[in-house]
């Protein structure tokens, strides 16, 4: 709830690899958390001793999510303060992750410590506008929609507190009735779970790819393109889809009509306001609507490893020029410079992933090899999500990079390389 008084507060947020980061307070310590529409209840992983988040009323359970690993062991925590901003949540059960292996902030460049979805965001209407990347919480009783004419409203199915939306997708040039689950803690465009009408073999249309990290591990599959997806009155041509494999998704229960997950490579593209109380989702096109899809073109996942400590030098001017002027009418100036030197830690990045064929596993590189520079750029000068526009740009696009391998350094170059 917000307090008394107050009809709506807005929040910002980090976009990262078209998924939205934000500030949220637990039981006073403030942390970092994936907004994530496809889950219900909280889950708080990636905590370190020094997050010292306090937590009430435990008790142990497994759970089971996306991924090729089995149930995982977790805490349930009850009694819990959540806090957005001014909204807040003051009975909240937060489910915690002990598993190392799940931790996204390695792959996202900056911490990420949970994902918080329905549990929390089902007493308010949001609106998320990934422009201006703020959030705005509305009280539902003073909640008015405007009248918007570039609008497109749609109704939404809830099944066991998950949204669902209708949408059609191309399917061998006929538009085909789809219902995906909305899903803003996917990176990606579309998932499909029936691959039967999209993937061909002859020729062949897709990559194996890795897809990304779930609850219970890795999620391999497949990578394509649908020709056109029409969300009520708009359509979006040219999208990635991508198909998990199924060991991914065996023993977790869906709703019996949902065919897939819409991912926030769509959902960038729009101002979206969801609407829990009254089940209805407003989407209106934003500047972002008519970019291209992009896809990773050389094959590397990269994530941070730690820290290492750098030595950085630099020349500055000094705070004197001396002037020299000889006995002739000629005049000569010198600018004496001196080096100074800088040493402090920077993010160590390192290869989680490289896809077997592409332009990068084809130059040589290879999981585990740490990056040292990109393009003459010395690697812990990006940012993480830098890197991924850096290898989803133009075709042909020419990638040197300097790799340390067990202490030895190499010099590789490739291309990006358009797959699909």
């Amino acid at each position: 709830m917000l307090p008394e008084g107050k009809k709506k507060d807005r929040v910002r947020f980090e976009l990262v690899n078209n998924l939205v980061v934000m500030p949220v307070e637990v039981n006073g310590t403030t942390l970092s958390f994936l907004l994530d529409t496809g889950v219900n209840a909280t889950i708080l992983f990636g905590v370190s001793q020094q997050d010292s988040v306090e937590l009430k009323n435990t008790n142990p359970l497994k759970i089971r999510g996306l991924g090729e690993g089995e149930s995982i062991d977790a805490l349930r925590s009850k009694n819990n303060k959540i806090k957005i901003g001014d909204a807040v949540d003051e009975d909240h059960t937060i489910f915690v992750i002990f598993e190392e292996s799940l931790n996204l902030s390695p792959r996202m460049g900056l911490p990420v410590h949970g994902i918080i979805g329905y549990d929390f965001f089902k007493n308010f209407v949001i609106k998320t506008d990934y422009v201006s990347k703020t959030i705005t919480f509305y009280d539902p009783l003073h909640y008015k929609r405007k009248v918007c004419r570039s609008c497109e409203v749609f109704d939404l199915t809830l099944f066991e507190n998950k949204p669902y939306i209708d949408v059609f997708v191309s399917s061998q040039q006929k538009m085909k009735p789809t219902t995906l689950l909305i899903d803003s803690g996917s990176s990606d465009a579309i998932w499909l779970f029936d691959e039967s009408s999209f993937i061909s073999e002859s020729p062949i249309n897709y990559f194996n790819d890795f897809l990304g990290m779930g609850l219970s591990g890795n999620i391999f599959g497949k990578r394509t393109r649908l020709d056109k997806m029409n969300l009520g009155k708009f359509s979006l041509l040219d999208v990635n889809v991508a198909f998990p494999e199924k060991k991914a998704i065996e023993g977790v229960t869906f709703y019996e009509e949902r065919n897939g997950s819409l991912g926030g490579d769509v959902l960038k593209r729009f101002t979206v306001v969801m609407d829990y109380p009254s089940k209805r989702i407003i989407l209106r096109k934003n500047g972002k609507f008519s970019d291209p899809f992009y896809y990773n073109m050389s094959g590397l996942t990269v994530e941070h490893d730690g820290l290492v400590v750098v030595k950085d030098e630099k020349e500055i001017l000094d705070d004197v020029l001396n002037i020299n002027r000889d006995t002739d009418t000629n005049s000569s100036i010198r600018i004496s410079t001196q080096k100074i030197f800088s040493i402090f830690l920077a993010p160590k990045f390192v290869v989680a992933e490289v896809r077997a064929n592409s332009p990068a596993a084809l130059a040589g590189i290879q999981k585990g090899d740490e990056i040292i520079s990109i393009n003459n750029k010395l690697a812990y000068r990006y940012k993480l999500h830098e890197l991924v526009s850096l290898f989803s740009s133009k075709v042909g696009k020419i990638i040197t990079m300097v790799i340390e391998r067990q202490g030895a350094q190499a010099k590789v170059k490739f291309s990006l390389k358009k797959v699909i």
